[in-house]
């Protein structure tokens, strides 16, 4: 009786698992193949156990079933060639089908075996000598099968095809222990005065099978068996209590035998769940003392990027191995800049500013921020132990939630800073508004006092008067409150009646012929542009070539990541001293003889207004590039 309940448990258990199978095929090489297999053992256990289910009756439909043995070991072979990825021609696979296939149709013919009566097993079937055809076809195929496996269990490491080694060996581990598990018909057919009992542990060998594999390639499946585990062990604790009750006390009690079941599976179900959480993640201890460090450290960074080279540190220490972690804002925003500021030379790449992408060549943890919430995406990550990726996914939840408060916080000095410039701003604004007041009526006498000077004195007193003017006038622009105008207007042509003014500029060859954009200021813009063209000319005294351009192209595609429009004002002068390049738009920071100093920063004003940017760029040939950003 006991082992029919084992084999109805073995049926039931690997249909289901075929079906899991099934569901998850994508994530596991050949596992179509390998549900097919295990409903070719479903199919073998129902050979077997039919006449012992439903009488002799069915025993001649039990050894035609059980003849289809050889094709389940083809599918077997045939799944260990491609979970392995082994070097083999496709000739050997059809070479397998073609073997099993013909047992089977031999056997079918043939139906060479009867079934006789065991004490233990019941009817058992005995195999005829016409059964060498089809005891030889599947004992081939199944030690061509291992045979894969042990061979992509002894290639180096460095190989780099094929699954991880420790699938492999799961794997092979599981058929070792189902060929034990067999063992158990050879005491029956031998005639020994043992019971079969290693075909008890049948159950587990489909178990072992699938978990082994979907171990590494499913993480979810480690916490089902965990779990699975931990209540395997408290159940037959509970049995065991059961049984050494009568040793303990004289009389039997069911009310006592319940309560020593209830208190001893309480006291051990702690133990029980450590013991399982080391078994399914060696070395994957995580204590709440580490979590409280990693904690606290990591909260510790100021901004994103400290964040993940922080989480890089801690986790390569707790790893024992180089993992990469990247902790970028948004996903979509970090594939536009790499996309749009360029990874070659001459792409315009922002200097400081590139996008990480993470290696390839080691695990690595990219943290983006979807939404409203933080994801890991993990990258490399196939060939870690399960301990190690039990670390690192409980490591991924503490650093999701150091990156919410690491931006919280830059948020909220973002605003503080905003807080503060406003308020300089507006005393800036009532300070230039005195000054300009007072100084417009003196300059105004200046000029009416030197107009019967000669004519050197009067036009040197003029361009003073007209810098002192022209300071005043960016003074006031800076200073005072903005209230962006957006239209909708055609880029192109704006661009080119500005270039007919400044002399020097030109358009690049990129540019489209129409370029129509309806959330910009046009005359905020044309300000900037104008600012960055005099920025450029005043960059070299014997004057330079000035290129406006859009992201090289042939078309608006090659212009626009589709969220952000990026102009290039780039000339050939003596470029940027490397001590300015921090506070270039700063105000009153000037790569000009005679600049003000106020005009790059009304540029970063006008950008930051629009929700955009400019910043330094590097485009040979161009020495010097201004590369303005502002949302399409």
């Amino acid at each position: 009786m006991l082992l029919r309940v084992t084999m109805g448990m073995a049926l039931a258990e690997t249909l289901l698992l075929a079906g899991v199978l099934l569901a998850w095929a994508d994530r596991v090489a050949g596992g179509r193949l390998l549900a097919a297999f295990l409903v070719g053992i479903a199919v073998w256990i129902s050979g077997n156990e039919l006449p012992n289910w439903f009488g002799p009756g069915v025993e001649t439909l039990s050894l035609h079933v059980l003849a289809t043995a050889p094709l389940s070991a083809a599918v077997f072979f045939h799944f260990c060639v491609v979970f392995c990825r082994a070097p083999l021609r496709r000739g050997w696979i059809t070479a397998a089908y073609a073997l099993g296939g013909v047992a089977v149709l031999v056997s079918q013919v043939l139906v060479p075996a009867h079934f006789v009566d065991h004490p233990d097993v019941g009817r058992l079937a005995l195999a005829e000598p016409a059964a060498v055809i089809t005891s030889l076809s599947w004992v081939v195929l199944g030690l061509g099968g291992v045979g894969v496996l042990l061979h992509a269990l002894m290639r180096p490491p460095t190989d780099g095809r094929g699954p991880a080694r420790g699938q492999v060996a799961a794997v092979t581990a599981s058929c070792l222990w189902g060929l034990a598990c067999l063992g158990g018909y050879a005491i029956a057919l031998m005639g020994w005065p043992v019971y079969p009992f290693p075909l008890l542990a049948f159950p587990l060998y489909p178990l072992m099978l699938v978990y082994g594999i979907l171990r590494y390639g499913v993480f979810v499946a480690n916490a089902w068996a965990g779990k699975a585990l931990v209540w395997t062990l408290l159940l037959a604790s509970g049995i065991a209590i059961v049984g050494l009750m009568p040793l303990v006390l004289p009389f039997e009690s069911r009310w006592l035998s319940g309560l020593a079941v209830a208190a001893g599976c309480l006291a051990l179900n702690g133990p029980v769940r450590r013991f399982v959480q080391r078994l399914i993640y060696p070395g994957g201890e995580v204590s709440a003392l580490d979590l409280g460090r990693w904690r606290d450290t990591l909260q510790a960074a100021g901004s994103l990027e400290r964040l993940g080279a922080e989480a890089s540190a801690l986790l390569t220490r707790r790893l024992g191995t180089p993992v990469a972690v990247i902790v970028q804002e948004e996903a979509s925003a970090a594939m536009a800049a790499n996309a749009a500021m360029g990874t070659s030379p001459g792409a315009g790449v922002e200097e400081g500013a590139l996008v990480e992408r993470p290696p390839t060549d080691r695990p690595a943890l990219t943290m983006r921020r979807d939404g409203p919430s933080w994801t890991p995406r993990w990258t490399a990550w196939e060939a870690a132990p399960p301990g190690q990726r039990h670390v690192a996914e409980l490591f991924a939840t503490v650093l999701a939630d150091a990156a919410v408060r690491v931006e919280q916080a830059q948020q909220a000095a973002a605003r503080e800073r905003d807080r503060q410039i406003q308020a300089r701003l507006a005393e800036l604004g009532a300070l230039a508004a005195s000054v300009a007041h007072d100084i417009r009526n003196p300059l105004n006498i200046i000029g009416m006092a030197v107009a019967m000077a000669p004519t050197e004195t009067r036009q040197e007193v003029g361009a003073q008067v007209a810098r002192i003017a022209h300071l005043t006038s960016d003074l006031l622009d800076y200073a005072k409150p903005w209230k962006l105008q957006r239209e909708r207007f055609e880029l192109r042509s704006l661009v080119e009646s500005l270039i007919r003014r400044q002399a020097g500029a030109r358009l690049s060859p990129a540019w489209p012929a129409e370029w129509w954009v309806q959330t910009i200021d046009p005359r905020r813009l044309e300000q900037a542009l104008i600012n960055l063209i005099e920025n450029a000319r005043g960059a070299s005294a014997a004057g330079c070539e000035i290129d406006i351009d859009l992201d090289g192209g042939d078309g608006p595609a090659a212009a626009s990541d589709g969220a952000m429009l990026r102009l290039h004002v780039c000339d050939d002068g003596a470029g940027v001293p490397p001590e300015l390049r921090d506070r270039l738009f700063e105000p009153f920071a000037s790569r000009s003889p005679g600049g003000t100093g106020l005009g790059l920063a009304i540029v970063a004003r006008i950008a930051e207004a629009h929700g955009g940017r400019v910043a330094l760029t590097v485009r040979p040939p161009w020495t010097t590039c201004f590369t303005l950003e502002l949302p399409r």
